[in-house]
């Protein structure tokens, strides 16, 4: 059955494996019928920082109020063209992927960017003006499927576990269980390359087709079993004290 899949990336150059990446699931989406929209962030010279420039009609021109603007500039139809057709893409899409680089543990800040100006209040947080009761797993956007695709520079050890730089999963936990759970998405577990720098053609074409393989699974395979928060399981914002009881930390929010 075809689907609409959002795809979302973020590297200058066009040579990288990230892109190399890209290409594969531009062909492989393609090649199972569904619908592929796009946004390369770097050749559409995205807008990464949001200011009083993505509000030109202030509710407030005293004091710029983010959320304050941000909200009205969404339920007035008077955000600026870029971010309402991002909006779109994300309300059209059956399933969301990024594809990024691990830079300094994170996402590049245009993809970053990206997050911070289309996740408009109303949109993405504070939805249907019913403040936090439409989040983790509920908002605008449940119903849909999301999932991370990254290049890591370093060797898998160092970031398993005990590795030097701490688990990827944890270190991914801002974007997987917050900008992507919190507006409602099913999340899938993060698909990492490690080395991305110094693989061998034989390694990276073994890589490509692991990816190709996930994404002809895009939409059957079980999501990360994130705790949803109009689940019964917290209670005023705090997981309720029979549930992973003595346990702490972020792998707590994960039904396991």
């Amino acid at each position: 059955m075809s689907k609409t899949v959002l795809l979302v990336y973020a590297h200058p150059e066009p040579t990288s494996l990230t892109r190399l990446f890209v290409a594969a699931t531009e062909q492989t989406l393609t090649q199972q019928g569904h619908t592929l929209l796009q946004s390369d962030l770097y050749s559409m010279g995205w807008k990464a920082v949001f200011d009083e420039q993505d509000f030109p009609h202030r509710v407030n021109p005293e004091r710029f109020a983010y959320v304050q603007e941000s909200g009205h500039a969404y339920a007035t139809d008077q955000q600026t063209e870029d971010v309402t057709a991002e909006q779109h893409k994300l309300l059209a899409a059956d399933a969301v992927i990024l594809q990024f680089p691990l830079w300094w543990f994170g996402m590049p800040a245009i993809l970053k960017g990206w997050i911070d100006r289309v996740y408009a209040y109303g949109f993405a947080y504070g939805y249907k003006g019913e403040g936090n009761r439409y989040r983790y797993g509920d908002g605008i956007l449940k119903g849909k499927r999301a999932l991370l695709s990254v290049m890591v520079g370093g060797p898998e050890t160092d970031y398993s576990p005990r590795g030097i730089n701490g688990p990827l999963e944890e270190l991914l936990f801002p974007i997987t269980h917050g900008a992507l759970f919190f507006p409602g998405m099913d999340v899938l577990r993060t698909h990492a390359v490690y080395g991305a720098g110094n693989l061998s053609k034989e390694t990276v074409d073994r890589e490509l087709t692991a990816w190709r393989h996930r994404l002809e699974q895009l939409f059957d395979e079980s999501p990360i079993p994130f705790r949803r928060q109009n689940s019964g399981q917290y209670q005023q914002n705090m997981l309720a004290e029979h549930i992973a009881e003595g346990k702490t930390g972020l792998t707590i929010h994960i039904d396991d």
